[in-house]
C-alpha cells in the first residue's frame, strides 16, 4: 500500500487550494454545494408571500415575507410575488414603478432589505480575531442597466461595508459579492436586529456624495454608503426589477443556492409575521374564549410557531368579523385589541357593548363573507 503525501489539492487554473491538509491528519475543503443550513437569509427564493400584492406604495413596507422595500421620496410602487424566475426557481419578488421620480431629493432612497437577528449571525465571529467573511449572492432581472450598490450593516456597532455590481442586460443573472471580515464590534447574541443586507435601487446625494466604503468595514457615514453612479430605478414607469435566490453565508466562497421546502420556509417566516386569511364564507379563526361580561369576549389565539417577540395584532376591518357566542348571538365587534401578550398564545379582546351573556363561550368568524384577515406581527 502506498500513501500520497501533499499539503493541498487545487485545480491547474485555480489560485487557491480546494482541499487543505493539516499536520494532524484532518483537512478543510471549499465545497460549493450540498451543505445544509448555510443560508442565513429566510425566504430567499421568495416562496412565501402572506401579504399578497401591495399597490400604491410610497413608504417603507414589508411585502414578500421577510423582505422590506424601504423607501422615501422614491415615487410609487407595486410590490408583488412573480412567477418570472431563473431556472431552478419558481418565484421572485417584483418591484414595479407606477409613478416615477426623475429628480431625486437629497434624502430620497429606495432599497430591498432583510433584517437579521443577532443570534442568527454568530457564526461570522464578528469582532474577534477569528472573524469570517460574508458571502452574498442573488439573482436579478431588470430593464434598468447600470450600477447598483449592495450593503451589509452591523446595527449593534453602527458599521457598514458596501460593494457595487453591474446589471448589463435584461436577463436573469446571478451576482456574487464577498464582503470582508470585521474584527471590530461583535454582534449581540439576542433576538433583536443585529445585521441587515440591502440592495440600493436609488439614492439622493445624502447617501452618494462621499467615498464609497468597499474595501473594509467602517463606521456608518451616510454619504459613504451608495455609489454616486447608482441607478435610479424610479426614473420611469416602465422600470421594474425582479430578485430571487438571495443568499448570505459564512466564508469566502459563494455556493449554490440552498433550496428549502416550502413548509420549512413558511414556519421560519411565521416567527416574524403570521396572517390567517378568510378561506370561505364560514371561516372560523383559530381562536376561542369566553365572554367575561356582556361587553364582548376574550379570545386566545394559539400561534403556529413561537414568534420572535410579543406580537402586535392587525386585522382587515371590523366589519369582516362576527363574535359568535354559544347562546347563538353573532355580532360585529366594535374593537379588537391585544390584552395579554405572549409569543405563542396571545389573548385579545373583541368588544361589543351590552350584547352577550357573561360566561358563554365565544369564537371569531367571518361576517358571512369570504374576506378579511387576522395577523400577528413581530418583525424586526
Amino acid at each position: 500500500m502506498s500513501t500520497l503525501k501533499v499539503d493541498g489539492i487545487r485545480s491547474n487554473s485555480a489560485s487557491s487550494d480546494a482541499i487543505t491538509l493539516a499536520s494532524d491528519g484532518t483537512c478543510s475543503a471549499n465545497i460549493t454545494n450540498n451543505l445544509s443550513n448555510r443560508n442565513i437569509i429566510i425566504n430567499g427564493a421568495a416562496q412565501v408571500n402572506q401579504r399578497g400584492t401591495l399597490t400604491g406604495q410610497t413608504s417603507s413596507v414589508y411585502f414578500v415575507d421577510r423582505f422590506r422595500a424601504a423607501m422615501s421620496g422614491a415615487g410609487t410602487w407595486s410590490l408583488s410575488q412573480s412567477t418570472d424566475s431563473p431556472d431552478g426557481f419558481s418565484s421572485s419578488m417584483k418591484l414595479d414603478c407606477t409613478t416615477a421620480n426623475t429628480s431625486l431629493a437629497e434624502s430620497s432612497f429606495m432599497m430591498i432589505q432583510q433584517k437579521i437577528e443577532g443570534q442568527n449571525v454568530q457564526a461570522f465571529a464578528k469582532g474577534t480575531s477569528a472573524a469570517k467573511q460574508f458571502a452574498v449572492s442573488f439573482y436579478i432581472k431588470s430593464n434598468v442597466s447600470g450600477t447598483y450598490t449592495a450593503e451589509i450593516q452591523d446595527n449593534d456597532n453602527n458599521r457598514i461595508a458596501s460593494k457595487t455590481f453591474t446589471v448589463s442586460d435584461g436577463n436573469w443573472n446571478r451576482y456574487s459579492l464577498i464582503f470582508p471580515a470585521d474584527t471590530t464590534g461583535a454582534f449581540d447574541n439576542d433576538n433583536a436586529q443585529s445585521m441587515d443586507i440591502k440592495i440600493w435601487l436609488l439614492a439622493g446625494t445624502n447617501y452618494t456624495s462621499g467615498t464609497l466604503n468597499t474595501s473594509s468595514w467602517a463606521t456608518k457615514v451616510n454619504a459613504n454608503r451608495v455609489s454616486s453612479s447608482n441607478v435610479n430605478l424610479a426614473s420611469s414607469t416602465s422600470n421594474e426589477l425582479y430578485i430571487t435566490g438571495v443568499q448570505l453565508e459564512v466564508g469566502s466562497v459563494v455556493t449554490d443556492f440552498e433550496h428549502r421546502s416550502f413548509a420549512e420556509q413558511e414556519r421560519l417566516c411565521q416567527r416574524y409575521f403570521f396572517r390567517q386569511n378568510a378561506e370561505h364564507q364560514y371561516t372560523r379563526y383559530a381562536c376561542h374564549g369566553q365572554c367575561p361580561s356582556a361587553n364582548g369576549a376574550q379570545m386566545v389565539y394559539p400561534l403556529p410557531v413561537r414568534m420572535r417577540a410579543n406580537p402586535t395584532l392587525g386585522y382587515s376591518a371590523l366589519s369582516d368579523f362576527y363574535i359568535y357566542a354559544s347562546n347563538l348571538q353573532a355580532k360585529t365587534p366594535t374593537s379588537l385589541a391585544m390584552d395579554a401578550q405572549s409569543t405563542i398564545s396571545p389573548m385579545f379582546n373583541a368588544a361589543r357593548s351590552s350584547t352577550f351573556s357573561a360566561g358563554t363561550m365565544a369564537h371569531l368568524t367571518t361576517a358571512n363573507t369570504q374576506q378579511g384577515y387576522l395577523e400577528f406581527i413581530a418583525e424586526l
